[in-house]
């Protein structure tokens, strides 16, 4: 039976080193880092991630705040906030929470940021900059992802690897992270698809399978070897007959694959309070190099 990757577990430990680091700061008569989050329309899923960010923002010690406008807003409204907080010299970093409504560019609003506080990791300059391994913002489900693999040592050089999904957010990132020269990372990486064939072939021989679809139980138990390392990205809702009316599920099937694997993460508390952590681990990070302290 595997061993659990306990990114819930990991995330509270990571919130708690970077707290301890707010305090020092703070006892040191500066200001705390300020991250800010920009909600636009009233997306069910979007609201509950901007206020579970801004929940874990006042768990460090982050001042936070939440710009909320609505599905209507026009591009060059949300490019001149983009602007404001861009030149904002309280602010560390900023996101805007994806997807956007139709009307608005979602690449010119991406492109807009200042890549200093592009804490999200999204903007063509930092994700360049990851993939020449050179220091930046990581995108925070990656950095997550890699985060919870070193915490566990889980070894990768040398390994197999094996992503389902190519997505700008997860999917391609995670491929160039894992096949870079640092740990974890220097594994052998397969990039796979919607039009990838046979997509078992790959998994029945990976070591490291890391899933980002958003296909229920997807990944079964005879799709991958003995021993292999399992890292699930997915997370849909499905409807079933409790009294929530839904339940949560990842793209592996658990148990079958939790049978023979060596390390699994479950769905809910793997991977997503690892995004949310890195979240706040950038926005350190941010405060620490900005041009506004000194």
């Amino acid at each position: 039976m595997a061993e659990i990757l306990d990114g819930l577990k990991v995330s509270k430990e990571i919130k708690q080193e970077i707290k301890a680091e707010v305090e020092k700061i703070v006892a040191g008569k500066r200001r705390a880092p300020h991250l800010v989050a920009i909600l636009v329309g009233n997306n069910g899923a979007s609201k509950a991630y901007v206020n579970a960010k801004v929940k874990d923002c006042e768990e460090v010690g982050f001042q936070s705040s939440l710009v909320k406008f609505p599905s209507t807003v026009s591009e060059s409204e949300l490019l001149e906030k983009i602007d404001e907080l861009n030149k904002s010299k309280a602010v560390d970093g900023f996101i805007v929470q994806l997807p956007l409504p139709d009307q608005i560019d979602q690449e010119k609003i991406i492109n807009a940021i200042d890549p200093r506080k592009d804490v999200d990791g999204f903007h063509p300059e930092n994700f360049g900059k990851m993939a020449l391994e050179m220091d930046t913002f990581l995108p925070a489900t990656p950095f997550g992802i890699l985060t919870l693999l070193e915490r566990y040592n889980i070894e990768t050089k040398g390994k197999d690897c094996v992503i389902i999904g190519r997505s700008k957010i997860v999917g391609r990132p995670m491929s160039i992270l894992m096949g870079r020269k640092d740990f974890p990372g220097n594994s052998t990486v397969t990039l796979t698809h919607s039009y990838t064939k046979d997509i078992e072939e790959y998994t029945k021989k990976a070591d490291i399978v890391i899933t980002a679809l958003g296909d229920p139980h997807f990944l079964k138990g005879e799709m991958i070897k003995d021993g292999a390392v399992i890292v699930d990205v997915g997370i849909t809702r499905v409807d079933n007959d409790s009294p929530k009316g839904y339940y949560l599920a990842g793209d592996v099937d658990f148990d079958s694959c939790a049978a023979k694997a060596s390390w699994i993460t479950p769905v809910p508390g793997g991977v997503g309070p690892m995004t949310r952590a890195m979240l706040m681990k950038n926005t350190i990070i941010a405060y620490k190099t900005s041009v506004y302290n000194d």
